[in-house]
């Protein structure tokens, strides 16, 4: 025979066998298992799930299609507040050094949280009210002259060097509870509304912030304009309605920071799910608009398909979910994840959120600190702290089982939901798929995952959440 054809049909029979074993090659998933009775949390399967191509669709099935994406993922995490970072700031260093490793490194069984929320001034969780141009009562600084970031480089500024150390690439929110007293009409830090005369002032402070946590190494991904503007009973707070935001962004913010040459993203609204029409009215002007990124929300009001209502009436615009405090009462035999999960993790990115913050890092065993006046006593750290001792609490593993494996640059991907298997699916930037799954029925339940034409048989007792990543 001829040595070319030998050579021809070697290559075709090569081509062939490739092929076959190809068509044939085992795809295998891992969970990460969260149980309501704790028996596991956040933990890893020994056993290896495998997608086989004569599995039994016929069941219930969720199917996951990376052929349908949808808004990429910036990340998951927490605020880190004042109190949050004094707290951390204050233990050990080795053992600040191990919880940080934990919250932030992806490796072995750390957690890889990508994205946090840093207070501007004080937040309702410092120790007091702060903001960075206080003055004596009767006086004022319109030339900012006196702004100073002071009481956050005693906590917040050191501790997010650490973490800068361990994720250089983590994304920061920014958000105000107050302007300094003295812009305000009831010169108050708790509500009161901004005197117009110091739109532009306050433009510039906020600038100043931006500058002066870059000069200190830390970059600011966005900003909110306020936190909750539209309640004014938290100390600190402000009343800030929808058409003075929108114009403080058009005349003020948005030139300010364009003149400064920022490129700090402005996020909307930063509030509940129940006023769409907040940020729809904003966006809807287009002067306002040229300047915005997209809205914030939280869910302690109103549903959270009100994402989707935002995203529908301006898809050009990017929906963030900034705040949701998740709670668990101290000392429980059991762990409920479901509402978090289905809500936020799953909810939120499902209508089209491109990340997920939970309130707030790190309180101690008496939730504190908080303000006097209207700071709150009841919320719940991801982490308690008590001198160097630490214990996860609900937000902790909620935030893990996205965080760890949904790095920023993931995608969104298709996934059939289903009223008991409340689910949502990403691809990541090197083509994994992950899919996070919580049991919201009254029993254990049976499952499939489909993908690429083969299924994995899945089982998920009640109660309990699971995140399979192939």
């Amino acid at each position: 025979m001829n040595k070319h054809v030998i050579s021809f049909l070697s290559a075709v029979v090569l081509t062939c066998t490739a092929t076959v074993a190809s068509a044939q090659k085992t795809t295998t998933a891992s969970l990460w298992l969260t149980r309501a009775d704790r028996s596991a949390l956040f933990a890893k399967q020994k056993e290896a799930l495998e997608f086989k191509a004569n599995g039994n669709p016929s069941g219930v099935t969720i199917t996951v299609d990376d052929k349908q994406t949808y808004q990429p993922i910036d990340g998951f995490g927490f605020a880190l507040t004042g109190g949050s970072a004094m707290h951390i700031i204050r233990m050990s260093a080795d053992s600040r050094a191990a919880l940080l490793k934990n919250l932030f490194a992806v490796n072995d069984n750390n957690i890889g949280v990508s994205y946090l929320r840093l207070s501007i001034g004080a937040s309702d969780l410092n120790e007091k009210v702060f903001s960075y141009d206080d003055m004596p009562a009767g006086q004022t600084d319109p030339t900012l002259k006196h702004f100073d970031l002071g009481p956050d480089k005693q906590d917040v500024i050191p501790v997010m060097k650490q973490i800068l150390a361990i994720n250089p690439a983590i994304k920061i929110l920014g958000s105000p509870w107050s302007p300094p007293a003295w812009m305000k009409t009831n010169n108050d830090t708790r509500g009161g509304r901004l005197k117009p005369e110091y739109w532009g002032t306050y433009a510039n402070y906020l600038v100043k912030y931006i500058k002066g946590m870059k000069a200190q190494g830390i970059t600011i991904d966005a900003i909110t304009i306020q936190n909750e503007p539209l309640h004014p009973g938290n100390n600190p707070s402000l009343l800030l309605v929808a058409p003075d935001e929108g114009a403080f962004i058009k005349n003020n913010l948005g030139p300010a920071f364009k003149a400064a040459g920022i490129k700090t993203k402005i996020i909307l609204y930063d509030h509940n799910c129940d006023r769409p029409d907040y940020p729809i009215s904003i966006l809807n002007d287009k002067a306002a608009a040229k300047y915005i990124d997209g809205s914030g929300f939280h869910l302690y009001g109103g549903d959270i398909s009100a994402l989707s209502t935002v995203h529908n009436a301006h898809p050009e615009k990017n929906i963030y979910f900034t705040e949701q405090m998740v709670v668990e009462p101290e000392n429980q035999s059991t762990i409920d994840m479901l509402w978090p999960l289905k809500h936020l993790i799953i909810g939120a990115t499902r209508n089209w959120s491109r990340n997920v913050l939970e309130w707030n890092l790190a309180a101690d065993q008496d939730y504190k600190p908080y303000t006097d006046r209207g700071g709150c006593p009841s919320c719940q750290g991801a982490v308690t702290i008590n001198k160097n001792e630490v214990k996860k609490n609900v937000a902790y593993y909620t935030i893990a089982h996205a965080s760890k494996f949904v790095r920023p640059g993931s995608v969104r991907i298709a996934s059939n939901n289903l009223d008991k298997l409340p689910n949502v699916a990403f691809k990541t930037p090197d083509g994994k798929k992950v899919l996070i799954v919580a049991n919201t029925g009254d029993a254990a339940l049976d499952f499939n995952i489909s993908y690429a034409g083969k299924t994995l048989a899945a089982h998920l007792d009640k109660g309990s959440v699971g995140t399979y990543t192939w």
